[in-house]
C-alpha cells in the first residue's frame, strides 16, 4: 500500500482487491472509517489496513449491511 492517508473510493476498493459497491456495502456497516470533505467520502489507510488483516464474512446487499449496522447480525 502507498502511504497516503486518506483514498477515494475507488482507489480504496483497488486497495482492498474489492468492487466500489463492495467497499460501500463495508462502508454503510460501519466496517471502515471515513472522512468527508465536501461530497467526497474518503477511506483511511489505517482503516483499510485494520480490515484488510481480519477475517470478514461476506455483506451481499444493502439489507445486510444494515442488519450489521443495527447489530442484529453477528459473525
Amino acid at each position: 500500500m502507498e502511504s497516503r492517508l486518506l483514498y477515494d473510493r475507488k482507489e480504496a476498493a483497488r486497495q482492498l482487491s474489492i468492487s466500489v459497491r463492495s467497499l460501500d456495502y463495508i462502508i454503510a456497516a460501519k466496517g471502515l472509517d471515513t472522512r468527508r470533505i465536501g461530497r467526497k467520502v474518503l477511506v483511511t489507510r489505517a482503516s483499510l489496513m485494520q480490515y484488510a488483516s481480519g477475517n470478514h464474512y461476506a455483506i451481499t446487499s444493502r439489507s445486510d449491511a444494515e442488519a450489521v449496522a443495527s447489530g442484529e447480525r453477528c459473525a
